[in-house]
């Protein structure tokens, strides 16, 4: 079952108007984990969200081959930066879950004014977008647990050890990669 381009564009528009609310509230959601794991500053984390939700709309609209190498990017690094924070992998889950959750309810007035087969193609285009996304930040987590335990002999290599500056240079390639990617409207 395929959503219609009308649909999906409808879908990015909403979310495109609502980003920065489900920004908010995925971001204040998060800060309050934080509070117990404070191995990277909240700003920083932040950064990550936002270009998460960036992308998540993106990816809904007409530019989604572009950016879906650059979603499964973001996602594995957001994975990478999880295991820095000291998360576990289900913690991971539950986070793209509550991710989700938001941008459900945020629709959820255009799912039913939508004809039923296309809302529930939206849906399921959706739920697959944040299932890839979290699968890739599994692998990211993962993969950063096995290098940290490779590099140091079995030794799980601590937040402190890893610069919080690596992490923020990463974060800003992504962040360019995105900028090029959108058209500009000059």
């Amino acid at each position: 079952m395929r959503p219609s381009t009308n649909t999906m564009a409808a879908v990015a528009h909403t979310l495109s108007d609502r980003r920065d609310k489900i920004h908010a509230e995925w971001s204040d959601w998060i800060a309050r984990r934080l509070a117990a794991a404070p191995h990277l500053r909240r700003e920083t984390v932040d950064r990550q969200l936002r270009l998460l939700v960036e992308l998540l709309t993106v990816m809904t609209g007409p530019h989604r081959r572009e950016a879906d190498g650059l979603w499964l990017s973001a996602s594995e690094w957001y994975g990478r930066t999880a295991a820095l924070r000291g998360l576990a992998a289900g913690e991971i889950v539950e986070e793209f879950q509550y991710l989700r959750e938001l941008v459900m309810r945020h629709l959820s007035e255009l799912v039913i004014l939508l004809v039923p087969r296309q809302s529930m193609a939206a849906i399921l285009r959706l739920n697959r977008l944040v299932d890839t996304g979290t699968a890739h930040a599994v692998v990211g987590y993962t993969d950063a647990l096995v290098e940290s335990l490779l590099e140091r002999q079995g030794i799980p290599l601590g937040a402190h050890e890893t610069e919080e500056s690596e992490v923020e240079d990463r974060l800003s390639q992504l962040e360019a990669e995105f900028a090029q990617l959108m058209p500009r409207s000059d």
